[in-house]
């Protein structure tokens, strides 16, 4: 269930041309789970169109086709999902059985719990669980025995698979804040930046990913026949990268409100978010919302409520509601109730 290739989607012809960014590192790994269990990897090689000589480069790409064709056929051929990174085979439909128990949850949250639960039901060699300090949740995985030379692509497989199905569950991208591991960092580091959304910082335990905890509140948006569907060809739920964020809105409005200097404009509130103003735009858009309406939204309770509940002169209440001057701000207020914000406090007031 690992790929590397941020512009794969499931939808997409089967090609196995296009950027060659997935390090031979992992096809190695593969490899290696080919020499435990004593089976010749040449059919795998030869159906991804992998050259042997291609795997002795330590500097050679393949792409995200490639490694999903031999990531697949190396999970059949060897009846073991977690290609060999466990003391004990994964067989074929182990993950399809955890997405089943994780898919009639209430809420993303749940589904969560419920996967890590059961991954430790299968797979004792390592431990995920799921936390929230205040607004963060973590995805932390421990370690229960030495993983050798397969720790790397174990670690990383794990929580790419775990964010993508995350993803997958409730129909949107989940941005990443961080990602840590334990190791110190390969010579292929920089695909993490593919393999990741946010910072990644190695030998720096345990391994883990955070994120924006309001995502476990969303409900599932998948039942049993969008779950046979996906199960058909689930390798590139770690690579798809949705266009939908369902907490945009929300994400846009704490910005708004919490940094008023710093988004006079779609350029500073995309640096942000950390996406292009264009992205931002866009996905807005998706979701029935345009940004000049919801800076009108949060500055008018902003400005609402600084001139209900303080004394602060007209002025001070434009800059601390995010306007560049007061005259702007009077013609904004106009728009939104019809009179002037010092004829609105007038007659608002004594009824507080």
């Amino acid at each position: 269930m690992f790929t590397l290739d941020s512009s794969a989607a499931i939808d997409t012809p089967r090609q196995l041309s296009g950027p060659a960014v997935t390090p031979i590192a992992f096809v190695r790994a593969i490899l290696a789970a080919y020499q435990r269990y004593e089976v010749n990897p040449a059919k795998a090689l030869a159906l991804a169109h992998i050259a042997p000589e291609l795997v002795e480069n330590p500097q050679a790409r393949i792409s995200a086709m490639q490694m999903e064709m031999i990531s697949g056929a190396a999970m059949q051929e060897l009846d073991d999902e977690a290609l060999g990174w466990f003391s004990r085979r994964l067989p074929w439909g182990s993950y399809g059985m955890l997405a089943r128990a994780s898919i009639s949850a209430p809420n993303l949250g749940v589904a969560l719990k419920r996967w890590c639960r059961h991954h430790h039901l299968i797979a004792d060699d390592i431990t995920l669980q799921l936390t929230v300090t205040g607004d963060t949740a973590r995805i932390a995985l421990t370690e229960h025995r030495d993983l050798g030379a397969l720790r790397e692509f174990c670690l990383v497989s794990v929580l790419r698979n775990l964010h993508g199905v995350a993803c997958w569950l409730i129909d949107s991208r989940i941005p990443l804040h961080s990602a840590q591991f334990p190791f110190p960092a390969p010579a292929h580091a920089p695909v993490y930046d593919v393999l990741f959304s946010g910072p990644t910082a190695f030998e720096t335990a345990p391994a883990g990913i955070a994120f924006d905890a309001r995502y476990l509140a969303l409900p599932l948006r998948r039942d049993e026949q969008a779950l046979q569907q996906m199960l058909k060809r689930a390798l590139p739920l770690t690579v798809l990268q949705y266009r939908r964020d369902r907490l945009l809105v929300q994400r846009v409005r704490q910005a708004l409100s919490a940094f008023p200097f710093q988004t006079h404009n779609a350029d500073e509130l995309a640096t942000l978010l950390n996406m292009s103003p264009r992205t931002l735009h866009r996905q807005l858009k998706e979701e029935g919302a345009s940004l000049q309406t919801l800076k009108d939204e949060v500055r008018q309770a902003r400005a609402l409520e600084l001139l209900l509940r303080t004394a602060r002169p007209v002025k001070q209440v434009a800059e601390a509601a995010g306007f560049q001057n007061e005259k702007s701000f009077i013609r904004a207020f106009r728009g939104w109730t019809g009179t002037s914000p010092a004829e609105f406090r007038r007659l608002r007031r004594p009824l507080l």
